[in-house]
């Protein structure tokens, strides 16, 4: 199979980089290595100046650059497409949507909370309990956490409790936030942009579980999906699958 008509898709956190960590150099050298064999994409929920700052700047190891799930969409650093979700919800709603998380945020106790628990995208919006300004220390802290008292799980809970017929589709990603977004504007939004191009797309992805931002794409029937448990493990799984496409 020729690298013209394969795809290999790759997440950030977790599968390129730790989470929001910077990529190593062994990492970006691996990447560039494999842009020379197989067509790269890169999809992930953060907006394209977390994307680009993850990659160091490196973001000629993708042909394509899918930033907040594809929601914004770039080819040879080109604009492909833009999609806003105020234009999709309305002003009204989001204004509603908002509040309710900053009340309920407002409530429940955690160890520590810091700044900026509510960032709107383009695509989605993000909701951090904890708030993104706080240090890698207090984001180690929040996982752990959250893990044992599944603090992002129980507040989507109480959202589709509240709104049961908004449409929204609420995705844990990351450590310490998850992502809302209208249904069908998870990771599989990417995929038209690419699906009659490709013979074969792979994606490769940690956050394969129910819940996670990975787990539509992974089950989505035009791509083979690859769970990976760290960078590590990504390019083991990446090897593994140009040996099987005889890359």
């Amino acid at each position: 199979m020729s690298k013209a008509r394969t795809l290999f898709l790759f997440d950030v956190d977790g599968t390129l980089t730790q989470s929001r960590k910077i990529i190593t150099p062994t990492m970006l050298e691996f990447m560039k290595e494999l842009s020379s064999r197989v067509t790269v994409g890169i999809v992930g929920g953060s907006d394209e100046v977390k994307i680009v700052e993850q990659l160091d700047g490196h973001t000629e190891i993708a042909e394509y650059l899918f930033s907040e799930n594809g929601l914004v969409a770039k080819r040879g650093g080109d604009i492909i497409e833009k999609t806003n979700i105020i234009e999709k919800l309305g002003e009204v709603t989001i204004q509603k949507f908002i509040n309710f998380c900053l009340g309920y945020m407002s409530k429940i106790e955690l160890p520590v909370k810091r700044g900026t628990f509510v960032e709107f995208r383009n695509g989605m919006i993000n909701v951090c309990p904890v708030g993104r300004s706080c240090s890698q220390a207090e984001r180690d802290q929040f996982d752990a956490y959250d893990r044992e008292h599944k603090i992002r799980e129980r507040f989507i809970e109480a959202i589709e409790a509240e709104y049961p017929d908004l449409g929204m589709k609420y995705s844990i990603g990351g450590q310490i936030s998850f992502d809302c977004f209208p249904i069908g504007w998870d990771k599989t939004y990417c995929l038209k942009y690419v699906e009659k191009d490709f013979d074969e797309i792979v994606f490769f992805g940690d956050k394969t579980y129910p819940g996670g931002n990975d787990y539509e794409i992974f089950c989505d029937e035009r791509v083979k999906g690859k769970t990976v448990t760290s960078p590590e493990n990504t390019r083991e799984l990446v090897k593994e699958e140009l040996g099987r496409l005889g890359l």
